[in-house]
């Protein structure tokens, strides 16, 4: 009888374990920029490969930085973002852009390092 009561309750924390584990759980893979709609303007984060071999600009017209990333179907995009980076980006190969997409670059509000 202890038994049968034992039952429900963990089949019911089996299900919230692997909800959480497919869908809610954190994300280490790169993204990708099919998944941003170009006429939304909400940000959203992505994580991408940085480019370095293509460099960094700091153009203070436009008032950001200018660079390159590759997500993770190798669709290269431009990135303007911040015009002061953080500390890290010379020698980290992937960052999570937290922005929006544009039909010829996405805009980077924020750019932060990963390991």
């Amino acid at each position: 009888m202890k038994a049968q009561k034992l039952i429900l309750p963990l089949l019911i924390i089996a299900v919230a374990a692997v909800l959480y584990f497919l869908y809610f759980s954190p994300k280490d893979d790169l993204g990708f920029f099919s998944d941003f709609d170009t006429n939304n303007n909400a940000n959203r984060d992505i994580i991408v490969k940085l480019l370095h071999e293509r460099g960094f600009v700091q153009d203070k017209n436009s008032g950001g930085t200018t660079f390159y990333v590759e997500d993770g179907a190798g669709k290269v995009v431009k990135v303007i973002g911040p015009i002061t980076l953080p500390p890290g980006m010379d020698v980290t190969n992937r960052v999570t852009l937290r922005g929006h997409l544009h039909t010829d670059y996405f805009h980077a509000a924020s750019v932060t390092p990963r390991n």
